[in-house]
Parts: structure tokens; C-alpha cells; sequence
């Protein structure tokens, strides 16, 4: 059993049945995704419209391909004929897009909204009132190549887990006052490799794992 099989095969140990484990692959060689793919993972999630898309083009077709980057417009035509999930959408602009684009290539596109649950600047996403209006936008409700599926948040980069804790519970509490009024979401894609646990405690459904599949990033 290889190094990145035996992870997975941990991780897995550690995660509820119905929560989704996303392998998180950016950066990563193909030998890497065959792996995990051969381990039987199928749900990879990139942060590059390019690299996602050349990994695409050798990968197994049976692959998922989830967006966990943030997404300029002009892009997303790159992506539309093949991506299952495009986690970080935070304008009503870019849903016009992913929807056009989904239309042409006779697809449905699931989308999470990001919801901005940290305190640095540098994270993008919605606050909760305007994750609410989006919803509640009539053009959203009529556009029908997209699901909104549910909501993505990145917490704090921080030691602290009171206050990850507690941005976690924020975007749940969003998560559960909404699913009401909108039955097509049930998903909540928060925890990463080093907060996932603390984030199915707090009501993740999807959880984005990198390095403790991987092993750590080789940035160029």
C-alpha cells in the first residue's frame, strides 16, 4: 500500500459515511491522482482552470472535478463542459456566467456560495445578508443550468480553535436557517487538513483534504 492510499485509507476511518471527502490535487502529478484514483477516490478538487482541465483530459472520465479556487468570469467557459461543483462563487455575476456557459455545453453546473467567515482581508466570499438576497433574487431562481447546492467558507489561519470553532457555527447556522425555504441545499463544504474534524463536529457535509492525502505542496 502506497503512502497516499494508506492516507486516504485513514482519513476515511475518520469522516462519517455521509460526509464527501474532496482530495484536494493542485499541484500535484498525475501519478498522484492515479493513485488516490486507483485507491478509490473519485472526487478531486483544483484550484487552476488550466490544471484542472489538463488533468481532466487524462484522468478517468468517472472523475468529479470540484472548483475550490476563486473563479475570474472570463474563465469559467474552460471548465463548463466538464466541472461537477465550482465551490467559490461570491457574485451574482459569475452565476449569470456559469449558468450561460452551463446552457451551452447542455450541462448543469452545482454551485456553493462562499460565504466570508474569516477575518483576513485576503479571503474573498458574501456576508449572510447578501448569500440571502442572492437566493432570494428572481433571476437566480429562474436561471436552469445551475444548483445552488449550498455554501463554502474558509476559516481563519489561526491556532485558535475557539475562534474557528465559532466562524464554523456561523456559516451552519446560515446552512440551517436556509435549508428550509431552498430543499436543493445540502451541502456544506468547510475543514481542510488541518480543521476537518472540527468542522464535521460543527456540521461540515463535504470536506476539502489535501496534504494529508498528498503530502505537502511543491509551490514553483
Amino acid at each position: 500500500m502506497n503512502s497516499i492510499e494508506k492516507n486516504l485509507h485513514y482519513i476515511r476511518k475518520t469522516i462519517p459515511g455521509e460526509v464527501m471527502l474532496v482530495a484536494v490535487s493542485k499541484t500535484k502529478p498525475i501519478a498522484d491522482l492515479a493513485k488516490a484514483y486507483d485507491a478509490g477516490q473519485r472526487i478531486f478538487g483544483e484550484n487552476k482552470i488550466q490544471e484542472m482541465t489538463q488533468k481532466w483530459e487524462e484522468m478517468p472520465k468517472d472523475v468529479l472535478w470540484h472548483m475550490i479556487g476563486h473563479v475570474q468570469t472570463n474563465k469559467v467557459k474552460y471548465m463548463a463542459p466538464y466541472v461537477d461543483t465550482i465551490h467559490a462563487v461570491d457574485s451574482l455575476k459569475l452565476l449569470r456566467e456559469i449558468n450561460k456557459q452551463a446552457s451551452k455545453n447542455k450541462r448543469i453546473i452545482n454551485c456553493l456560495l462562499q460565504m466570508k467567515i474569516a477575518e483576513e482581508d485576503s479571503k474573498f466570499g458574501l456576508n449572510k445578508n447578501d448569500i440571502v438576497k442572492l437566493l432570494n433574487t428572481q433571476e437566480v431562481k429562474m436561471f436552469t443550468n445551475i444548483r445552488i447546492k449550498g455554501f463554502m467558507g474558509m476559516a481563519t489561519f489561526t491556532e485558535d480553535q475557539e475562534q474557528i470553532k465559532n466562524e464554523f457555527k456561523s456559516i451552519h447556522s446560515l446552512f440551517k436557517e436556509t435549508k428550509t425555504d431552498f430543499p436543493e441545499i445540502n451541502t456544506l463544504s468547510i475543514g481542510m487538513s488541518g480543521d476537518y474534524r472540527l468542522a464535521i463536529d460543527c456540521g461540515s457535509t463535504m470536506v476539502r483534504i489535501g496534504s494529508s492525502i498528498f503530502g505537502t505542496r511543491n509551490y514553483p
